[in-house]
């Protein structure tokens, strides 16, 4: 859905999976400054918006995610993750509940499969499930803002700032009283500085949730059964993931980041050695610079200096090996 704040003076409109909003508004280290100081709102309104009312509706939504749901309070922020029946992963939810309604939003581009698959589960239990994206629009508010917040609004609290489920139509008073307006590119940077992994860039069809860090903050470990339950359970007892998650310093002096795909090697061993791993999300950054997270091989050295393409890239560690 494009986004009508695309008309905001400067705008510039993002591509790929983040297109219908703005990458930026003609200037992402300002940006990027004014979401870290807590100021300032991102517009993420290409996002889905999925509802589930009901009575039964977090003891269904507990049989099927992740994450513990029985006892989630009103108000409380949670993510969960929906999992093949291998244990890779397919969804991931970013959740609040109102006492009447769980609200989520998703990845763009996920909802309709998403919704699918919880309308093919809701079997005999009392719960209602209802693509909400064309009525409301999801907003971030950074961490440390004390931006008034419209009554009436749904808010989502995390450590790293406040999701809002605003009325669509409410977008352009929104961002007059609420600004500056901060792009997707601001945001995604405080993203990878923060090492939080996002579906469909730092996973592919065989991700398990070990591999990102995701057991904790979206993965429970003492809850009941839930599809690809075994495979999780069996890595967290027993073995390690196969892959593990990095950040990266990337070298300043290159003039293009690696792009999301880019084939991690040994910098000892050139542009020819073995492929050992993948860039998943590289950004600029307006005090760290060029950095990136990327998938590598668990065996990897936790000190050996990689290359990203051409590009030098010296690692940190996010999951440990």
């Amino acid at each position: 859905m494009k986004s009508p704040l695309l008309s905001l003076p400067g705008a510039v409109p993002a591509e790929g999976r983040d297109e219908g909003v703005a990458a930026h508004y003609g200037d992402l280290f300002r940006e990027q400054r004014a979401l870290a100081e807590g100021n300032g709102f991102v517009d993420l309104s290409h996002r889905g918006v999925v509802a589930v009312s009901g009575d039964d509706r977090l003891s269904w939504l507990h049989l099927l995610v992740t994450q513990h749901m029985t006892e989630l309070p009103p108000g409380q922020a949670t993510e969960a993750l929906i999992l093949s029946a291998n244990g890779h992963i397919e969804h991931a939810l970013y959740l609040v509940d109102d006492g009447e309604t769980v609200w989520a939003h998703v990845e763009p581009g996920t909802r309709e499969e998403l919704l699918a698959y919880l309308e093919s589960m809701k079997f005999f239990y009392r719960v209602e499930v209802a693509d909400r994206t064309e009525d409301f629009a999801v907003v971030h508010l950074p961490a440390g803002s004390i931006a008034e917040v419209p009554e009436g609004v749904v808010v989502r609290e995390t450590p790293h700032g406040r999701d809002l489920f605003l009325p669509r139509a409410d977008l352009e008073s929104f961002a007059a009283s609420h600004g500056p307006a901060a792009g997707i590119l601001a945001y995604e940077a405080l993203r990878v500085e923060a090492h939080r992994p996002r579906l469909g860039f730092e996973t592919d069809h065989r991700t398990i949730p070990h591999e990102v860090g995701l057991i904790g903050s979206a993965v429970h470990l003492q809850k009941g059964c839930y599809r690809g339950q075994e495979t999780v359970a069996r890595v967290q007892n027993l073995g390690k993931p196969p892959r593990r998650l990095v950040f990266l310093h990337l070298d300043g002096s290159e003039v293009l980041l690696p792009a999301h795909g880019t084939p991690l090697r040994l910098a000892s061993d050139g542009e020819e050695g073995r492929q050992l791993g993948f860039v998943t999300t590289a950004v600029r950054h307006h005090e760290l610079g060029p950095i990136a997270l990327a998938l590598v091989k668990r065996n990897v050295p936790v000190d050996a200096p990689l290359v990203a393409g051409t590009t030098a890239a010296a690692q940190e560690t996010v999951v440990e090996p």
